[in-house]
């Protein structure tokens, strides 16, 4: 018959997931955001922090990521280059 101490889990001594702070663990949403983007007060709770954060948050490694990333890319820079089509066409006389 085995002891009382049988069945005791030993724990690493260096757990990943230990820590006596008050800060959120990392996979909290807001964690994602560039530093410069934190001191303009930008947080995951604003429209452009959360953009940010998501786009933060993509793993290139991961296909449907990049194909997120990439559509992301021609939704926000359409209308960009439709925008500057349209200025360029009005200036050149013709």
């Amino acid at each position: 018959m085995a002891g009382p101490d049988a069945h005791v889990e030993q724990w690493p001594d260096e757990d990943p997931d230990d820590h006596d702070d008050d800060t959120e663990p990392y996979w909290f949403p807001g964690h994602h955001l560039p530093g410069h983007a934190r001191g303009m007060g930008l947080t995951h709770h604003t429209q452009e922090g959360a953009l940010l954060d998501f786009a933060g948050s993509l793993d290139p490694s991961k296909p449907l990521h990049k194909i997120t990333a990439w559509v992301m890319l021609v939704v926000f820079g359409l209308p960009v280059f439709f925008y500057v089509l349209r200025l360029v066409l009005a200036v050149l006389p013709g």
